[in-house]
Formats: structure tokens, C-alpha cells, sequence
């Protein structure tokens, strides 16, 4: 009895420990800059937007499709330095495979890098090529911002 008993609590201790599954659908790693990364299934949004107002959740829910737009775009935040970012994707996503998305919580900290995201994908949508809403952001952003992440050139 006292066996049984034992396994069952060593049972219930892993499960917590493994969060009751095995598919670790939710890992989070606690950068030294203060940014939280959050691997999640891929169109799954991390759980740290939770807590998050619904505008912002409705942001990184659509940049996350948005990857050959953003990497276009450079962020004036001064994430480049802070951050190791070269773009305006990496302040939402670090990387992103079919299977999984490894989330940024950058994003949710920094009004510029939501109002970059969220221009550019207007622009896009309201039929502008990269390379114009590119030129849009350099020239709104080239005064009294952050240096911009080191963001290469759209192609023609």
C-alpha cells in the first residue's frame, strides 16, 4: 500500500513538472535584457500576451504571417543594440519553422516597435510595395528615435 501510494505522488510530481503533457507546447526562456522568449506550436499565440490588452494580442497574432514584409523593415527602437535584433520581425518573433514559432515579448514593451508593425501592414494591405513602406518608415522614424536595427535593403 505504502508502494502504491508512493508511486502515485511521484506520478502526480512529474506530471506537474512536465506540465501534464509531452508535447511542450509552452517553453519560455528569461533573457538577460529582461525579454521573455516563448516556443509555442506554430499559429499559436505564447502565453505571455495573456495579460496583454486585445490590440496588442490582435498585432502579433497577424505579424506572425507577416515575416517577408517585416524583414524588410527596421525597428527604431534601439533593439538593434539592446537586443540583437535586425528587424522589426525579431521584436515579435525569433524564429518561426512550420511546426513551432519561438515568440519575443519585445513587442509588448515598445510602442515603436507595435506602431512600425502596424504601419507597415496597413501600407501593405492598402496595396504599397516593400520598398515604398520602407522609405515611409526611414523617413517617419529618422529623427528622435532609437538607431534603427541594421536591416538590409528590400530587393527592387
Amino acid at each position: 500500500m505504502k508502494f502504491r501510494f508512493l508511486a502515485i505522488v511521484g506520478i502526480l510530481i512529474v506530471s506537474v513538472m512536465t506540465g501534464c503533457n509531452n508535447n511542450e507546447s509552452h517553453i519560455q526562456e528569461h533573457l538577460s535584457n529582461g525579454d521573455i522568449r516563448e516556443t509555442t506550436a506554430s499559429n499559436e499565440l505564447p502565453t505571455f500576451l495573456e495579460d496583454k490588452h486585445d490590440t496588442v494580442q490582435a498585432i502579433y497574432s497577424k505579424v506572425e504571417s507577416e515575416e517577408d514584409l517585416l524583414q524588410h523593415i527596421p525597428c527604431y527602437c534601439g533593439c538593434g543594440d539592446t537586443a540583437g535584433h535586425m528587424n522589426n520581425y525579431d521584436c515579435f518573433v525569433h524564429d518561426k519553422t512550420a511546426e513551432r514559432t519561438t515568440w519575443d515579448d519585445h513587442g509588448t514593451k515598445c510602442g515603436v516597435c507595435l506602431d512600425i508593425a502596424v504601419k507597415a501592414i496597413e501600407m501593405k494591405e492598402n496595396g504599397k510595395s516593400v520598398k515604398d513602406i520602407r522609405a515611409f518608415i526611414d523617413e517617419t522614424y529618422k529623427v528622435g528615435y532609437g538607431k534603427p536595427t541594421p536591416t538590409p535593403l528590400p530587393e527592387a
